[in-house]
């Protein structure tokens, strides 16, 4: 079975459609494809998440992490240009072409200047951000998605934050729950139909790792 959270997409029939999405009265064209998470349509989570994310600044390092086809990336890139240093992530080579190929597409520009890395979580991915910013792979299961926050974690800058999205029915309160638990801080940034925005700010980011035991 494949999955848009793997790279199990050996032998999984291409199949590809372009799709339009408007954000703050900019009109995007993404090329999506069989394997990629949200193929016939932008999902309306990473639609709220764009909405909510804080006014970025100048030369903040942001990090577009499980980037799929690339909207969240390519509408921040669009958006900010060269004024912010962005990376997209993912483990799904599939997903990873399509989102170059839309970068050029929708912001032939500013394209090269945008980081493009396939990472495992941040296992491929060093140093720190400003911003992080994920729809999580739901269907990964809650142990991966709490990995990603713990590691988040360590690789945000201080008075950096991590984004996540997630619906209620998805478990949206646990999901808080355990973003307290390794931020110690959740401010939440929208919360309608369902829907949850949260933001977990780093402070000092000092590592979540538990005081040795005497």
């Amino acid at each position: 079975m494949n999955h848009y959270f793997s790279d199990d997409n050996a032998g999984l029939k291409s199949s590809e459609a372009e799709i339009n999405y408007v954000f703050n009265f900019t009109r995007f064209v993404f090329a999506t494809d069989s394997g990629v998470f949200a193929k016939g349509g932008v999902d309306a989570g990473t639609d709220v998440l764009l909405k909510s994310l804080p006014e970025l600044q100048a030369g903040e390092r942001v990090l577009d992490m499980g980037c799929g086809y690339g909207v969240a990336g390519v509408v921040l890139s669009k958006t900010y240009g060269a004024g912010i240093a962005l990376t997209m992530s993912d483990v799904n080579g599939r997903a990873l072409d399509l989102a170059r190929r839309n970068l050029q597409k929708n912001n032939p520009a500013g394209a090269e200047a945008v980081r493009v890395v396939k990472s495992d979580g941040f296992a491929a991915l060093g140093g720190q951000f400003d911003r992080i910013i994920l729809n999580p792979p739901i269907h990964a299961g809650k142990p991966v998605i709490y990995k990603i926050y713990g590691d988040a974690r360590e690789h945000l800058s201080p008075g950096g934050a991590l984004y996540v999205v997630v619906r209620k029915k998805h478990g949206a309160s646990s999901h808080r729950q355990k973003l307290e638990e390794i931020f110690g801080g959740v401010a939440v940034l929208h919360a309608k139909k369902g829907v949850f925005v949260f933001e977990a700010a780093c402070g000092g980011c000092a590592p979540p790792h538990p005081a040795p035991a005497f």
